[in-house]
């Protein structure tokens, strides 16, 4: 199953309906989507507007594959258990947000493993064919191994988005030398 999530500020029908078009060709693949405040009509996706943490973490866990837009709580989510992950960010141009601020982070999470960027409906079905021919096997993240600085900026960011207590002080030695 593929679990789709566009998060609950904003309708974000660009995204959906690239993944109902997608889903309209491969009708043995389930997909399974959070559609937030959007009106439109997705007749190929199994839908709901809303889910409570507790679905939305069953979805989540059984999904083989998630598409989301670029928000940082999809993101902790799926870097936490190395789901593969596509990310469709939302974009100022087409209304889809107030800033281009998902594009940024985008940019930055993109060098995760398990992260995938799309900026457009045709890119979007072209990593879902590519998921599908590779079983949906497209990487775990390593950022523990392979992106120190970018696994430091998720758990700061885990920090404040889910409130959780700070990670211990690290054990190497301070830097006494007054540099800046």
């Amino acid at each position: 199953m593929i679990f789709a999530t566009v998060g609950t500020q904003l309708p974000f029908d660009r995204m959906l309906t690239s993944l109902d078009n997608w889903a309209a060709h491969n009708p043995n693949i389930p997909v399974f989507a959070q559609t937030g405040s959007s009106a439109g009509s997705f007749p190929h996706l199994e839908t709901v507007s809303n889910l409570s943490l507790t679905e939305f973490q069953d979805y989540f866990d059984r999904a083989r594959l998630v598409v989301a837009h670029a928000g940082m709580g999809t993101i902790l989510s799926a870097a936490e258990v190395g789901k593969p992950l596509i990310l469709m960010p939302r974009r100022l141009k087409f209304n889809e947000h107030r800033t281009d601020h998902q594009q940024d982070t985008a940019n930055e999470m993109e060098r995760l493993s398990n992260v995938t960027v799309v900026q457009d409906g045709v890119a979007l079905r072209n990593e879902l064919d590519r998921a599908v021919r590779c079983n949906f096997e497209l990487g775990l993240s390593a950022t523990a191994n392979d992106a120190p600085e970018l696994e430091q900026l998720l758990g700061t960011i885990r920090d404040f988005v889910w409130d959780r207590p700070p990670l211990p002080a690290s054990n190497k030695p301070a830097d006494q030398s007054g540099a800046a």
